[in-house]
């Protein structure tokens, strides 16, 4: 990308029509994926990533699902993108020959009290087009021969995929299609002069500023995503708090009571899925995730503590409010991130019999979650937008399955963001 640094002149206008010098910030499957899409529609592209190699943070550490979009608010771009993306993910991988498979999940009632969330849950799909319908245990245990269950929902548009292979195939797309990608490039900040967008990086380790000039920028930060629209100047009106999401394996013996994915009733004041039963694409089974505040955004180990990034999300009112209104379910999940028994209890409600022994610890994931200084969630995918920037604020799951389906609307964003 001979022509990046170069600064345009003043004069040379850039309409929606035109060919664009596109920065994107951050290599997950959300910048790849947009990266791609500009790449191929011959926007000249860079994609920088501080990290030494891609999907590194969410993408790279999440379970692998490909979500059928049963779980989000009818007419949400959660729920309009993710059912979408149940669709492009895995006609995608097939496509690149990534590893992928549509092995369908159960989200079980143990108990009667669970119903009749399971019932509203199964009206929410059917409004979001998802294909799902209530079973009685008989025929759950079809699919799930070792389940425990007064009622369940199939879904059979759930699968499960290698993100990180969808991520080198988006990557190899960028690249084919004359794009650039450069890693341990950190992004410090953008300004809008213009028709230009001048952009600050530097290489890890080094404080040697690169000045570089583009016709925009696409900003897909993750877990920082809050810091670098700051950076631009423009209010993420949210701030990121990380959760970690701890999980298992099951060893050899346990993991073949469980054929595919099974999940329990989600809590609806909680947003996230409850611990459930995964299987892997690689093979084996995934047992969590639990979520647990982190004492660092990218802190992937207990041990993993940021004197900043606390300060950052101690300050925060939303966390307190967060934490006044969830103090007894976020009490349960410190407790079971703390006690292996208490994890596999959680399971056995699930698949009675999974015991502490059957669990073998795996790496934990991060999630980015954003949350309002009032201490709601931000419950849908946000986007904020300057003058010929884009920066997405919250894309979590199920922003990996929609990932191509972001991109779109990504491109679409940036392109008014241009013309504006």
């Amino acid at each position: 990308m001979h022509h990046f640094h170069e600064a345009a002149s003043a004069d040379a206008d850039v309409g929606t029509g035109d060919l664009m010098r596109v920065l994107v910030v951050g290599a997950g499957i959300i910048g790849l994926a947009t990266a791609a899409r500009l790449a191929q529609r011959g926007d000249d592209v860079l994609v920088v990533e501080k990290e030494p190699d891609l999907a590194q943070h969410q993408t790279g550490r999440n379970s692998g699902v490909i979500h059928s979009g049963l779980y989000y608010a009818p007419g949400s771009l959660k729920a309009r993108l993710g059912a979408a993306g149940a669709r492009s993910m895995p006609e995608f991988a097939r496509a690149q020959g990534v590893d992928v498979e549509t092995c369908g999940k159960l989200v079980v009632a143990v108990d009667d009290a669970e119903v009749p969330r399971l019932q509203v849950l199964a009206e929410r799909g059917a409004a979001n087009g998802v294909d799902v319908r209530m079973i009685g245990p008989a025929e759950a245990r079809d699919y799930e021969p070792e389940v425990s269950c007064v009622a369940a929902l199939r879904v059979e548009s759930t699968g499960i995929v290698d993100y990180r292979g969808v991520c080198q195939a988006l990557a190899a797309q960028v690249l084919d299609a004359g794009g650039e990608i450069r890693y341990g490039l950190a992004f410090r900040g953008a300004r809008t002069e213009g028709t230009q967008v001048r952009a600050w990086l530097d290489a890890a380790g080094s404080t040697d500023r690169q000045d570089v000039a583009a016709d925009a920028v696409v900003v897909c930060g993750g877990l920082q995503a809050d810091r670098l629209a700051t950076s631009c100047g423009v209010d993420p009106g949210a701030r990121i708090v990380p959760f970690r999401g701890e999980y298992f394996e099951l060893g050899p013996a346990a993991s073949t009571r469980v054929r595919g994915l099974i999940y329990p009733v989600p809590d609806p004041r909680f947003p996230f899925l409850g611990v459930h039963l995964t299987k892997m694409i690689g093979g084996g089974v995934h047992a969590g995730p639990n979520a647990v505040l982190a004492l660092a955004r990218e802190g992937y180990r207990r041990r993993d503590v940021s004197v900043t990034d606390m300060a950052d999300a101690l300050s925060w009112p939303g966390l307190w409010r967060l934490g006044a209104r969830n103090w007894a379910p976020g009490a349960r999940e410190v407790a079971r991130s703390m006690s292996a028994a208490l994890f596999a209890q959680s399971l056995s409600r699930l698949v009675p019999g999974i015991t502490p022994d059957d669990l073998v610890p795996a790496p934990a994931g991060v999630r980015a979650q954003a949350l309002k200084r009032d201490g709601s969630l931000v419950d849908d995918f946000l986007l904020r937008t300057r003058p010929r920037q884009v920066h997405v604020i919250n894309a979590p799951s199920p922003a990996a399955t929609a990932s191509l389906e972001i991109a779109k609307h990504i491109e679409s964003t940036l392109d008014a963001a241009v013309a504006a």
